[in-house]
């Protein structure tokens, strides 16, 4: 799955202008969540910061190996697939509590699935991932079956990955969304501790842990305490690293260039620049097809070919990225090698707008048209829920000026942006998708059935030979097939020029403070957090 990327400043200012480093409890870390929750219920959320609480809870039947990429036990022993890859069963693993001291069974697996289908709760984005399921039976206390319905190439996957969720506590009628909001019932290693609104959520460790005795995790998982602050203005949390106050941030490229130099940075943190193979992000600006400007393609187009951003890598991201070239990582396997990046070409992009009718009729700088009757400026607001990327939006909003086009930056807290992102109550949007799986799937956010209700394709693309290509790669398990097929969808999307594709990052970069230590800097499927100790 993917997820979307990205209170008291004052007081967080003068905090980390004191000189002395401040004593903190004993094997407790301070990571870095950049940004709040929009709802820690598993049943509504949609956001990353809730998804990464989340994660600290909640557990699958399988995980992934980070070392092999291999499926290994969690919830569930064993697993056996049928002949016709159509039936998946599942034993699982006995004397598995929750936090709250209730059993784990068979009933919470099927509610789990159960529960994404259920429109009373906002798990709409979800459902593209587990349309392939048709069921999930009960065979007894530990014995779970899922049957499928087609032949989606990812059905195990998303079967074995599916977070399990308490059907006790969200089918008790005394419970509501707010009661959802506060607490999170898991398995996993944490539980929430304390939820301090605007500022932190205090995770610890959860007593009930099935894995805590077990022989292959001793060594994972030996932090007691895990605080998770919000903090998103990026000079508030440098300093706090700094100073020894927070002790893991994930770093931008211009941060780990520019703004972690000097004696304090030397004496307490570590850098590091690695590398792995987990697909990596992108951040975009999306328009609104439902637009009257930006439903025009050429529109698209031209826009996207005023934005310099051979410039940006240079000056914000010291080169040590890739330009995007569509919608999947260009080193990924998926990724069509003749799609190029679009190139920034005003005089080009000009020449299209004229051709589409757009001129500057009243002499006031701005080119217009009539549309629907109104004439019309070519001016497009653009939301932005993250103050980093602001000055990237000022270069495109001064080259764009040039050539008659406004752009409006509008700087929104997130808990708005989502909200007029649900509505689908905005001109344009700059954001980012995380990097997803190994294998691309990219029905979540491109096929037209992902437009309706909360579905990640707000910007509303919709194109029915993608739909149709889409469709066919998930139904195959031949991979060369796959790859062929979703290539021609990198095509198709970044030929309709939905959104801008800003970069795709080379390399993992993060600071940590050294009190941590930890066997290695990354892992080839994941940085190995869990395997980290305080010395």
């Amino acid at each position: 799955m993917r997820s979307l990327l990205f209170s008291g400043i004052t007081t967080l200012i003068l905090f980390v202008s004191c000189t002395n480093q401040i004593e903190r409890p004993k094997n407790t870390v301070y990571y870095n969540l950049a940004g709040e929750p929009t709802t820690l219920s598993p049943l509504s959320s949609s956001d990353a910061y809730s998804s990464e609480v989340q994660g600290y809870v909640f557990d699958s039947l399988l995980s992934r190996d980070i070392e092999t990429y291999d499926w290994k036990p969690v919830l569930a022993t064993e697993w056996k697939i049928s002949k016709d890859k159509k039936t998946y069963d599942f034993t699982l693993r006995q004397g598995v509590k929750w936090s709250d001291g209730v059993e784990l069974t068979a009933e919470d697996v099927k509610y789990s699935f159960d529960v994404i289908f259920t429109d009373k709760y906002k798990s709409v984005q979800y459902r593209t991932y587990y349309e392939g399921i048709k069921e999930v039976q009960v065979i007894d206390k530990y014995h779970v079956r899922y049957i499928t319905k087609d032949e989606y190439f990812q059905n195990f996957d998303i079967a074995a990955g599916m977070p399990i969720l308490p059907k006790h506590f969200y089918e008790d009628p005394t419970k509501t969304e707010k009661d959802f909001n506060k607490v999170l019932i898991g398995t996993g290693v944490y539980m929430i501790g304390k939820y301090d609104r605007g500022q932190k959520i205090t995770m610890i460790k959860n007593p009930y842990w099935w894995g805590k005795d077990l022989p292959e995790h001793k060594d994972e998982y030996r932090i007691e305490k895990v605080v998770l602050k919000f903090i998103s203005e990026e000079n508030v949390y440098l300093e706090l690293l700094k100073k020894g106050d927070l002790d893991y941030n994930g770093l931008r490229n211009e941060a780990f260039m520019k703004k972690t130099n000097g004696p304090l940075w030397e004496k307490r943190v570590v850098k590091v620049k690695t590398q792995n193979k987990t697909p990596k992000p992108y951040s975009f600006i999306g328009w609104n097809y439902k637009n009257k400007i930006l439903k025009d393609r050429e529109v698209r187009k031209a826009l996207g070919m005023l934005v310099n951003r051979p410039l940006m890598a240079q000056k914000f991201e010291y080169n040590m990225v890739e330009l995007a070239t569509g919608p999947v990582y260009v080193q990924s396997d998926y990724a069509n090698p003749d799609v190029k990046p679009l190139a920034f070409d005003p005089k080009g992009a000009l020449k299209i707008l004229r051709q589409a009718g757009w001129k500057d009729t009243d002499k006031d700088g701005l080119l217009d048209k009539v549309i629907n009757g109104v004439k019309t400026d070519l001016s497009i607001t653009i939301l932005e829920p993250n103050p980093i990327y602001v000055k990237y939006l000022t270069i495109y909003k001064e080259d764009a000026r040039k050539v008659g086009v406004e752009i409006n930056v509008k700087p929104i807290e997130w808990n708005s942006f989502v909200k007029l992102l649900d509505e689908r109550n905005f001109d344009a949007v700059r954001l980012g998708w995380a990097g997803g799986s190994i294998d691309w799937d990219p029905k979540q956010i491109w096929h037209s059935d992902s437009i309706k209700g909360l579905g990640s394709n707000f910007v509303g693309f919709s194109n029915s030979e993608v739909d149709r290509l889409i469709d066919e790669a998930r139904t195959s398990y031949d991979r060369d097939k796959r790859i062929r097929l979703l290539r021609r969808v990198h095509e198709l999307i970044s030929n309709d020029y939905p959104y801008v594709f800003f970069f795709n990052s080379k390399y993992s970069l993060y600071a940590h403070n050294k009190r941590i230590h930890k066997p290695r800097d990354t892992f080839p499927y994941g940085i190995g957090q869990q395997y980290w100790v305080i010395k």
